[in-house]
């Protein structure tokens, strides 16, 4: 039998033991691990989800993998490359890339009776995977994006239809401006998306493939490049290295010079952005900890002191320093263990309601969501419950040293 362990839970299970001091301490010592814990859960839901969220974001804009020419990373004018069948094989054949799309790019006019817009009209193809935009469709059905033929139906953002006052079916010319030439289009308004990523609803439409294409007098087998999508966002670099290795340096057969890189270089300033979030994350999970440690060890020096006279008699009664001292450290645990119970089921509880119900709200402007994304993460849950309990018993080893300073004639005679 473990003796220090029989004893830690004969004192803790005791419900007819109401002591002034030491009943209430216990109880604010289980309060403070319960929110300590709550408030880590909550935070580290709180981060892991809005990062995944914007990163997402950015990747349903511009994927993991971007493949070029090397002139047009260099400028923001569009530029030609030949994404052919056998380019692609290529691209689709490297270990870990999910999905590979053509894309092209050229900047235009959209124009209405009441106002003008410029913007940047990317065309895609039936190989494109348009799963993001799908999920931001506000209004309108998607288009059927072709590579080969134009439907001229237009795919823009809430932000580009509410400054120009177009809704789904309505009609709007584009003007595209080349070498002094102006030429018009006309598109139909097939679907309204909304992201809340400024940088790209302000100014991002999308069409077929053949009309930037056509638009920018490039060849049949021409495009602004390839986007590749991976499986895991966490092998990223791995997948853009062998890119690389395949890829970059080679030249197509116009000539052109290929090169890549992955969404962190094109977007260095988002990913600086949300790398920040963890710093406030290790702040605020070091906080919580020092509280919920800082109220164990005061609530165990109360305890402590309130049973004297039974660690006097236990000693009078041959017990071992340390098998007191242990006592009281399990005793410690049981506290720790409902404080973490209560904590759980809080931090939970919280992050499936906000999940549910979406009660927090945030101003897209600043946020880029409109309510608070939560992601339920249960190995990084029982990590941090791991966490709290070994750092918590870690820092009452030396509070439970007050035990080996009480002598047994004396602590008998304790008031």
């Amino acid at each position: 039998m473990n003796l220090p362990l029989f004893i830690a839970h004969r004192i803790y299970s005791d419900d007819g033991d109401h002591r002034k001091v030491s009943r209430p301490a216990i109880r604010i010592a289980t309060i403070g691990v319960a929110i300590g814990l709550a408030v880590m859960i909550i935070t580290v839901s709180v981060v892991l989800g809005f990062k995944h969220t914007i990163r997402d974001k950015v990747v349903g804009f511009g994927s993991h993998i971007q493949v070029e020419s090397f002139i047009a990373s260099q400028s923001a004018t569009p530029y030609p490359v030949c994404v052919d069948d056998s380019l692609m094989k290529v691209l689709e054949g490297i270990n870990g890339v999910r999905h590979v799309g053509r894309y092209a790019l050229t900047q235009g006019i959209l124009k209405t009776n009441d106002d003008f817009l410029g913007v940047v009209i990317k065309g895609i193809g039936e190989d494109y995977d348009t799963h993001f935009l799908q999920e931001n469709l506000v209004e309108g059905k998607m288009p059927h994006f072709s590579s080969t033929k134009n439907s001229n139906e237009l795919l823009i953002s809430r932000m580009i239809a509410n400054k120009l006052g177009l809704k789904t079916g309505d009609h709007v010319f584009a003007y595209f401006i080349d070498y002094n030439n102006v030429r018009a289009r006309k598109f139909t308004v097939a679907a309204i998306y909304e992201t809340n990523m400024t940088q790209f609803d302000e100014s991002l439409c999308f069409t077929d493939l053949p009309l930037p294409v056509k638009l920018n007098n490039w060849e049949k087998d021409q495009c602004s490049g390839a986007e590749l999508l991976v499986s895991d966002f966490d092998q990223l670099q791995t997948v853009a290295d062998m890119v690389v290795e395949r890829v970059n340096r080679h030249t197509d057969h116009y000539g052109e010079i290929l090169t890549s890189h992955t969404l962190q270089e094109t977007y260095p300033q988002v990913f600086s952005w949300l790398s920040l979030l963890d710093i406030n994350v290790w702040i605020i999970l070091v906080l919580m900890v020092c509280v919920a440690g800082f109220t164990m060890i005061s609530g165990l020096l109360i305890i402590i002191l309130e049973r004297t006279q039974m660690i006097g008699l236990l000693k009078a009664l041959g017990a071992r320093n340390i098998s007191i001292r242990h006592t009281f450290l399990w005793f410690a645990a049981f506290i720790i263990g409902q404080g973490m119970l209560w904590g759980n089921t809080i931090g939970i509880a919280f992050i499936l309601l906000q999940r549910h119900t979406g009660f927090i709200k945030l101003d897209p402007a600043n946020y880029y969501v409109t309510t608070a994304p939560m992601e339920l993460n249960i190995p990084l849950i029982l990590l941090l419950n791991i966490a709290t309990l070994v750092v918590t018993l870690f820092v009452l080893i030396v509070p439970s040293f007050l035990v080996s300073h009480i002598h047994p004639s004396r602590s008998m005679r304790y008031e």
